[in-house]
């Protein structure tokens, strides 16, 4: 089972929100660390056990630019869901992208290393207290379901392929057509006389043609 809620922390995204999801339990964790599409931003309480947190990131953000008020739910999301950590004060929240997730074997179940450590990759959220109007909120919007998280991962993945081609494509036609112009706009430029030195041409400005009564006038 996943639990989803939806945030509306940001006015930008209207009454739908941000969708944030987590596991009902360590095993189910293990499915989310699997199948959470990469571009997704993990979150869990730092240095004690707790739920893990995932932000399906909407468009316009990345994970390094996510607003202070969309994190300070996520945070309290995280904290309250967290036994020991639910009951504290002054609480870190780490974050990073679900691509950054690393598995290793011997590790226990719903356990998760890093790839890559540091500020760079992990980043932190200071929770100071439990903010009862933000859980209450989130709460009401609280979904369960059993999705088929392998599917939905392959389905993304195949979106994900089609919007790269389509967007390939469009920069091969910019810059061919770029190209051309580029072409075009030389070519003209270094012929630009060229009808100026034509046999014809030649032939009506060449004295040579001229009548045995013309004159050069300039006086």
């Amino acid at each position: 089972m996943v639990y989803y809620f939806k945030s509306t922390a940001l006015p930008e995204y209207g009454e739908n929100g941000v969708s944030l999801y987590m596991g009902k339990n360590k095993e189910e964790n293990e499915d989310l660390i699997k199948h959470a599409y990469p571009v997704d931003i993990w979150f869990h309480v730092d240095n004690l056990s707790s739920a893990h947190v995932y932000l399906r990131l909407p468009s316009g953000l990345n994970w390094e630019n996510i607003p202070e008020a969309l994190l300070e739910d996520i945070g309290q999301l995280t904290k309250a869901n967290s036994i020991e950590g639910n009951k504290k004060d002054n609480v870190t929240i780490i974050y990073t992208p679900a691509s950054n997730l690393k598995k290793n074997k011997g590790m226990a179940t719903g356990q998760v290393g890093f790839k890559k450590d540091g500020n760079k990759m992990v980043k932190k959220v200071f929770i100071a207290k439990k903010v009862n109007a933000i859980m209450n909120r989130l709460n009401k919007t609280k979904k369960e379901a059993f999705p088929d998280l392998r599917q939905e991962r392959l389905d993304w993945e195949r979106e994900e392929a089609a919007i790269q081609k389509k967007a390939s494509l469009s920069l091969n036609a910019t810059l061919e057509h770029q190209a051309r112009e580029t072409y075009n706009a030389n070519y003209q430029k270094q012929h630009a006389y060229d009808d100026l030195f034509t046999e014809d041409n030649l032939r009506h400005t060449s004295n040579q043609f001229r009548d045995e009564n013309w004159e050069d006038d300039f006086m």
